[in-house]
């Protein structure tokens, strides 16, 4: 055929009225099996296609979640979009995924065409505080689940990972190999992961007699920002280097270690000490394997959509906040005292 057929032509096809195309197509047990038959076959020989627009539309939501991430090409937040899309196929969903790169105007715009899209509900992991935008959404019907963020349950339900007792972990194994001038690398702190993994540094710093820990910003949290502090270091000269770094993230980290051994000058972990963050695939193959605290990417982008289901299926449901905690992993470039 040249166009494409509509549920009137299958019911033309089959000779029967359009209401029992559409019982077969949405409440099959309405129909007998043999008519149920006669229909399908009429389905299968027209090509058939369902209008899922004009349904979705109808019912006022689609079988789509939405899901936004501060940076698509961080292996961490690829890990959990990945789990997140499996759980969601469970459920007979798909997920639409947008990346706000960290940029609060990006990011309203998804918001924005999510929205239009009438998706089932969102999961998002936000730039700044964006309560207001989402408390407009909840009204108009769409939950919201916020991930990698914890959240006040009286308001959202939210899927986390305790930073702050991560960053704790990373700077207490630095302290505990004998380092006692370290130093943090991440930026901007306006990044909420960024600021409670500083904190959890600077508490267990601040529990060793003698410590320190120098702040050393930087412009995002990729392999090109963590080579832009790594050379500044490397302009110190060895006497001038911390004896351990701690980054926000392994992306950093990578590109620290990048800097600091091009030079052939600094040994990774003699001279240096470097421990990363989120465990990526990455840091296993580095040159100097990397140290870091990981992070359960799969169970947060399945427990995402478990609590958005939860949210979709109950619009009186209670919100839940669920926290993982971290966990040190320990490679060569921390192995062995300073």
């Amino acid at each position: 055929m040249n166009r494409t057929a509509s549920i009137k032509d299958v019911a033309n096809q089959a000779s029967v009225a359009v209401g029992t195309v559409s019982n077969v197509l949405n409440y099959p047990d309405r129909v007998s099996q043999r008519t149920k038959d006669r229909v399908l076959r009429a389905i299968d020989e027209l090509g058939f296609v369902r209008n899922d627009a004009a349904r979705q539309l109808r019912a006022g939501h689609s079988r789509t979640i939405g899901l936004i991430v501060l940076d698509v090409g961080n292996p961490f937040f690829t890990s959990v979009v990945r789990a997140a899309e499996d759980a969601a196929a469970l459920q007979g969903s798909a997920v639409l995924l947008g990346d706000s790169g960290h940029d609060a105007g990006r990011e309203a715009n998804y918001i924005d065409l999510f929205q239009e899209q009438r998706v089932q509900g969102l999961l998002i992991s936000p730039v700044g505080d964006v309560s207001e935008r989402l408390d407009l959404l909840r009204e108009r019907g769409v939950p919201t689940v916020l991930v990698d963020r914890q959240a006040d349950e009286s308001k959202f339900s939210s899927v986390a990972v305790d930073d702050d007792a991560g960053g704790y972990l990373a700077a207490r194994h630095l302290l505990d190999t004998g380092r006692r001038r370290l130093a943090f690398v991440g930026g901007p702190t306006s990044i909420r992961q960024v600021a409670d993994r500083l904190q959890g540094a600077r508490r267990a710093v601040d529990e060793e007699s003698g410590a320190t820990l120098e702040v050393l910003g930087s412009e995002g949290q990729t392999v090109l920002a963590g080579r832009s502090v790594g050379n500044m270091l490397v302009e110190r000269g060895l006497d001038g280097l911390p004896e351990g770094i701690f980054c926000a993230n392994d992306l950093l980290a990578l590109g620290v270690m990048q800097s600091l051994t091009m030079t052939h000058t600094v040994r990774i972990p003699e001279d240096v000490a470097l421990i990363g963050y989120d465990d990526i695939d990455f840091a296993v193959s580095a040159v100097v394997p990397l140290s870091s605290v990981r992070q359960p990417t799969e169970a947060l982008g399945r427990t995402a959509i478990e609590l958005l289901v939860e949210e979709v299926d109950s619009q009186n449901a209670t919100h839940r906040a669920v926290v993982f905690t971290p966990e040190l992993v320990v490679r060569q470039s921390t192995a062995g005292p300073a």
